[in-house]
């Protein structure tokens, strides 16, 4: 349906649309009794100083520019500046009209013209710009993403200052009309990887994109692996970084966190400050950081496997205190690992919902009150709770808190093949998580790159941060010369 020269028809045909939607206004305006005119906004999401001084002053007020006349066209009207709002255009199709009036335009129609004029006057309640709380860093930028796309695309331009940065824009959902934009750096960006982020985002078909989680799981590789295919992040510098590698990031409107595509194995345990400090410090992080990865993820697999299976490999000394301290307790060692296990869990999903003042302190404080009433009531067993808090505690060490979800979902099959097997059963189930990792390809680059396949220049970025280049600075010029 399309705009007809009647003005009370096109007023018509907006209210019948909007019908029982209290925040749209519609205001009548008359121009020095020759002209009758129509605004159409959305209350709340327009700067109503812009209203009054732009656009209702200069047509009620102010009145035609001499010469004009009746006014027979919007054109003629943006060109003698009686709408001084830098962003506005015609539209003659409803269905486009009302989009924008819910974007926060305001539409104005004119009796006699066939055409709107959608004058951007926006204006949203936004969030200012803070740290972000789970991705913290000791030495880098402060400011993370808010929910406004705008204003994140502004963070991203201000870091890459290059008309080589683009932005591609298109809606998903179609009751919500979520902003997106899909990011890159032309010339550096991966073409594959770009080509397929476009397929598999215009094949996403749902009414509304609430989250870019929704986006995620839409085009994401496989659903059923545990290691996030996808990198997530509410860090500006962050997303930079990915562009300047060739990745490319998605922008989700209403969102703080951006999708950066595609994701790898060693990102998840890289920390944004490790490119900022001295490579010496952040190389030996760096290994610190796998190793606890690995013992977080195996040290119970592992005590429920030597002290079932292989006693002969543990100290005699420690396996006798180990064997004297279980002796009043009822289960067995996997059974008592798994209830440790799952209220650690427990725990530390009750500090994350409950309010930040008690959070921190029921999650620490219940820990230990109940692990050590469970050991003084013969329950479990003292080395029990030294694993699986010891786990739990490495685990925190890893940057990415999403990577950690896969490292702590894997802990429970591997406790079930070691409390079966043995350290057979637990090779086995780490033999296949490697398998699982080889195969995993995300948008066609292998999870394990630079690894497998082996990209030599790329590998000692893996193991430790490499110095940059130094600097050649101009010696003084000696006087006496």
């Amino acid at each position: 349906m399309y705009v007809n020269n009647n003005v009370v028809e096109n007023e018509q045909t907006l209210k019948n649309v909007f019908q029982n939607c209290s925040d749209i206004i519609f205001r009548d305006i008359t121009i020095h009794d020759q002209t009758k005119a129509l605004l159409v906004y959305v209350d709340g999401m327009i700067n109503a100083d812009i209203i009054t001084s732009s656009v209702l002053k200069p047509l009620i007020y102010d009145g035609l520019p001499q010469g004009l006349g009746k006014i027979d066209s919007l054109a003629q009207m943006c060109k003698q500046e009686l709408v001084s709002v830098l962003s506005t255009k015609k539209l003659s199709n409803f269905e486009e009209i009302v989009d924008h009036i819910l974007k926060g335009n305001v539409a104005i129609l004119v009796d006699g013209e066939n055409t709107a004029l959608l004058a951007d006057v926006s204006k949203f309640e936004t969030r200012a710009i803070e740290e972000p709380h789970n991705e913290a860093s000791i030495r880098g930028p402060k400011e993370g993403f808010t929910e406004s796309l705008r204003i994140n695309t502004t963070m991203l331009r201000r870091i890459l200052a290059t008309p080589k940065l683009k932005f591609e824009s298109l809606k998903l959902g179609t009751l919500s009309q979520t902003d997106i934009l899909i990011a890159y750096i032309e010339g550096t960006v991966s073409v594959p990887v770009l080509n397929e982020v476009r397929k598999r985002i215009h094949q996403i078909q749902i009414d509304g994109i609430l989250e870019s989680g929704y986006i995620e799981e839409s085009i994401e590789d496989t659903q059923l692996s545990p290691f996030p295919q996808i990198q997530v992040t509410e860090r500006p510098d962050v997303v930079a970084a990915g562009l300047l590698n060739g990745r490319v990031a998605i922008l989700t409107n209403g969102d703080s966190c951006t999708l950066v595509v595609p994701m790898t194995f060693w990102e998840g345990l890289q920390a944004p400050d490790d490119f900022y400090e001295r490579f010496l410090f952040t190389t030996l992080i760096r290994w610190i950081r796998y190793f606890f990865a690995l013992f977080s993820m195996l040290l119970p697999s592992v005590y429920i496997a030597l002290t079932n299976f292989h006693q002969e490999m543990v100290p005699q000394k420690l396996m006798l205190t180990i064997a004297s301290l279980r002796e009043k307790s009822p289960f067995p060692t996997i059974i008592e690992v798994f209830m440790m296990e799952v209220m650690f869990e427990g725990l530390r999903e009750a500090g994350i919902r409950l309010p930040k003042q008690i959070g921190p302190l029921v999650s620490i404080v219940g820990a230990l009150v109940i692990g050590d009433a469970a050991v003084r009531a013969g329950i479990i067993s003292a080395p029990i709770v030294i694993v699986v808090s010891a786990a739990g505690i490495a685990s925190f060490i890893i940057p990415r808190y999403r990577f950690g979800y896969a490292l702590r979902m894997l802990r429970f099959p591997l406790l079930i093949l070691s409390g079966l097997f043995g350290l057979f059963g637990l090779a086995t189930g780490i033999l296949t998580i490697l398998i699982h990792l080889i195969q995993l390809s995300p948008f066609g680059t292998p999870y394990l790159t630079p690894v497998a396949p082996q990209i030599t220049r790329r590998l000692k970025d893996v193991w430790m941060r490499p110095p940059r280049k130094r600097a050649v600075y101009n010696e003084p010029q000696n006087e006496a010369d």
